[in-house]
Formats: structure tokens, C-alpha cells, sequence
């Protein structure tokens, strides 16, 4: 499932490539036709993104709203679209570009006051300029959960997904399996500072780095990581790899049902 700066990013391309003029909008797939008729026509007045929501905005309120979930993703290109291959939910086009949405978990025209709703229930959003990391504290400094399954549930902390958890509890030295409310609130705040500098930096590279600069591959001589993910990362998808600070072995273990990760050494429950 693609995590929060993906999103984020998406958001971004759509304003650029739509927003401002009226969209056509179907449904070659059928599902979404109704919906589609709302908004067909209509000016995309703008884009944006909650955690791993995307939103599009257009004139008279009635905003789309769509959530990739584990198979959803979209293409785009220039002129006029081509016949539709496979299951398109959503197009869009105008006299220059089109757009498909295949494969989504969900895709809904929502009024104002269900895009409220979808919005409250979900918790700030590190990529959010305007939040802070206030009321995720507030849930997890009265919890027993595990710190991973707190961060990870979205309405903690919208956006961040496995990768960003795992690698941002690394970098604070703490374990995944530790409860919530073990943290001190000095140790959230500099949690909260991490994710939002390392998605910062993913929407602007469109990839998770997480290393310092001396843990890069050009700093420790080393090969640089091959994963389906892309990025250099001290410790997801690394079982059994030597920790890049201090060679231990990268233990990994099933918590909350999903894979753990984490370097028995530098996250040394205290």
C-alpha cells in the first residue's frame, strides 16, 4: 500500500495536469458512473492529500475522493485517451491530458459534510504543514498498544505506513513491540520531527531514504540496497542483514499482522 508522500505527491501531478479548467470524468469500468455524473463537467478547482486519502476538489463541493488501498494506482499521458484496458474505475480528461484510476478500495463523491467526517476521523498527517503532533500523543501516552501498531494506525498518525514506522522508531532507538505509553513526550516530538522530515523528503525524491549521511552506500563502501521498495533503509526488509551502525543481525518478527523489523542493539527495550 503506498504510504503517505506517495499520496501526497499524486496530489501535486493531478493539481498540475487538471486544476483550473473542467474535467471530463467517467467511469469506463461502470462502478463509479454515478458518482462520476456528479462531477463530470465541472472545474477541478484543487487537489489534496490526508495521510493516504487523496481528494479532489471541485466547484459546487463535491469533492472525490479516492484511497489506492493495496492494488489501486493511476496512469496519465498527453492528448487523447486510449480505449480502456482493464478495469478503469475513474477517468478524467481534458483537451490535453487524461487520466485512469485502476484498482482502487475506494472511489465516492463526498458533500461537504462527509468529507468532514472522513477528515476528523483520521489523525494529523506529518506532511500536513498546518498540523501538529498533539492529539497522537494524547492517544498514545494512555496506551499499552505497541508503538508500531499506534504510529501505523491511521487514525494515530495519517500517511505513515510500514516503512516509515519501522525505520522512524530505528532512528529513535526504540522498539517496535514497546507500548505507547513508555514514551516520553521528548521522544515523541523528535518522532514526529523525523517522519515529517523523512516524508518530507520522500514527496520530493518520490522514493524513502531514511540513512544519515554515514550510512549511505558512498560513506560505508558498500552496495546499494535492491528492493522492489527502492531506498536506503537501516532495517525494513533487511532480516538478517548486519545492522548498518552496529552489524547485528536485523531480527524480524510478526506484530499486529505484519513484519517487524528492528536491530536488537540499538533498540534495546530500557
Amino acid at each position: 500500500m503506498p504510504e503517505g508522500h506517495t499520496i501526497h505527491r499524486l496530489a501535486e501531478r493531478h493539481r498540475k495536469l487538471f486544476a483550473g479548467r473542467p474535467a471530463a470524468v467517467t467511469s469506463p469500468q461502470g462502478r463509479f458512473a454515478t458518482d462520476a455524473a456528479r462531477v463530470d463537467g465541472r472545474v477541478l478547482e484543487d487537489t489534496s492529500a490526508h495521510g493516504k486519502h487523496l481528494f479532489h476538489h471541485y466547484a459546487g463541493g463535491a469533492t472525490v475522493h479516492v484511497h489506492l488501498g493495496l492494488y489501486g494506482k493511476f496512469s496519465d499521458g498527453d492528448g487523447d485517451a486510449p480505449a480502456p484496458v482493464g478495469e478503469v474505475r475513474m477517468r478524467m480528461a481534458n483537451a490535453e491530458r487524461w487520466l485512469d484510476l485502476r484498482g482502487p478500495a475506494a472511489c465516492e463523491v463526498l458533500d461537504p459534510a462527509q468529507l468532514d467526517a472522513l477528515h476528523a476521523r483520521l489523525g494529523p498527517d506529518p506532511l500536513d504543514e498546518d498540523s501538529n503532533g498533539d492529539p497522537a500523543y494524547h492517544i498514545i501516552e494512555k496506551s499499552g498498544r505497541p508503538l508500531m501498531a499506534l504510529l501505523m494506525d491511521q487514525s494515530v498518525v495519517a500517511g505513515a505506513g510500514l516503512i516509515y514506522v519501522t525505520e522512524a522508531l530505528f532512528r529513535a532507538g526504540l522498539p517496535p513491540t514497546a507500548p505507547g505509553k513508555a514514551l516520553t513526550r521528548p521522544q515523541w516530538l523528535a518522532i514526529w520531527h523525523d517522519l515529517r522530515t523523512l516524508m518530507r523528503a520522500g514527496v520530493l525524491e518520490g522514493r524513502i531514504d531514511t540513512v544519515h549521511s554515514a550510512h549511505t552506500p558512498e560513506a560505508m563502501g558498500r552496495a546499494p540496497r535492491v528492493d522492489r521498495h527502492g531506498g536506503e533503509v537501516y532495517v525494513y526488509r533487511r532480516t538478517g542483514q548486519p545492522c548498518l551502525v552496529c552489524a547485528s543481525p536485523v531480527q524480524t518478527a510478526v506484530l499486529n499482522a505484519r513484519n517487524a523489523y528492528w536491530c536488537p542493539r540499538c533498540q534495546k527495550a530500557t
